[in-house]
């Protein structure tokens, strides 16, 4: 048969910059018809009139919550702002350092939160663990409602291409349904982007491309050798003491090497 392109879309969800061009297609043009769609979720799923405020996650959420706002006719404002020195958190070894690392990597501004109805847009949502922080800081910084939007549909399958994804029982939408992950992540509303929408983001700007490896959302692995077995060995794998060994390790390098930041406090 033929070979037939099948682009990764996590690359246009979150891995690539956004000024980059993979296969014709620009990645920040995607992020903003994916905000495009987003949006209509948004309108269907929320009170009209109740969010006073759409607001990205620096950096790669911009794109589409800009598009988000304007599509929805509500105010743009960035609420948090990074720390340009802290590396990406799903990717970082050990939960506690992420954690920590998430309140070092963002600042969040309480005039913009406080008293307001919030619509945080992220990305995508991995472990979990971001997403928890952020709003618990939209909390602390007086936000009255916390609602929260992800670009990308849940992550339940881990990526076997080359990212260093997470595994099953660590992704926090394996297994659980949209409502549970809220409970986790503690907002008042949890709203997806639909697989459907994602993928027509990149064929609209893109039309030439139909086919993409989506594995990591759908748990379908183009190469057609990925079965449970091979998960159920790499997480075994994964969970040797010696592996552990390494994540431990590197944790405590990684967290020695990060400046301590703190929530901003001003009014």
């Amino acid at each position: 048969a033929d070979a037939v392109l099948t682009p990764c879309i996590f690359e246009y969800v979150y891995m690539a910059r956004p000024d980059s061009t993979i296969d014709g297609v620009t990645v920040y043009n995607v992020r903003m018809r994916m905000g495009d769609y987003l949006a209509e979720k948004i309108r269907k799923e929320t009170i009209p009139g109740e969010i006073d405020v759409v607001m990205p996650i620096p950096d790669s959420s911009r794109p589409a919550a800009m598009q988000v706002a304007k599509r929805l006719g509500v105010d743009y404002r960035e609420g948090f702002f990074k720390n340009r020195y802290i590396g990406r958190t799903f990717i970082m070894p050990g939960q506690a350092v992420r954690k920590k690392s998430v309140r070092q990597k963002l600042n969040a501004m309480r005039i913009e939160f406080k008293d307001k109805t919030v619509l945080i847009v992220d990305d995508s949502i991995v472990r979990g663990t971001t997403s928890f922080e952020i709003v618990q800081m939209a909390r602390e910084s007086g936000a009255k409602k916390v609602i929260f939007a992800s670009a990308a549909p849940p992550v339940r399958f881990p990526n076997v291409y080359g990212i260093d994804m997470p595994t099953r029982s660590e992704l926090v939408a394996y297994g659980r349904t949209d409502e549970e992950i809220n409970k986790m992540i503690g907002a008042d509303q949890l709203i997806y982007q639909s697989i459907e929408d994602m993928k027509q983001a990149v064929k609209d700007v893109n039309p030439n491309i139909q086919n993409f490896e989506a594995s990591c959302f759908d748990g379908h692995y183009i190469t057609g050798d990925i079965n449970e077995s091979y998960l159920d060995a790499l997480e075994a794998a994964r969970n040797t003491s010696e592996a552990k060994a390494d994540r431990q390790r590197d944790s405590s390098d990684f967290a020695r090497s990060q400046l301590h930041l703190h929530l901003a406090t001003e009014d």
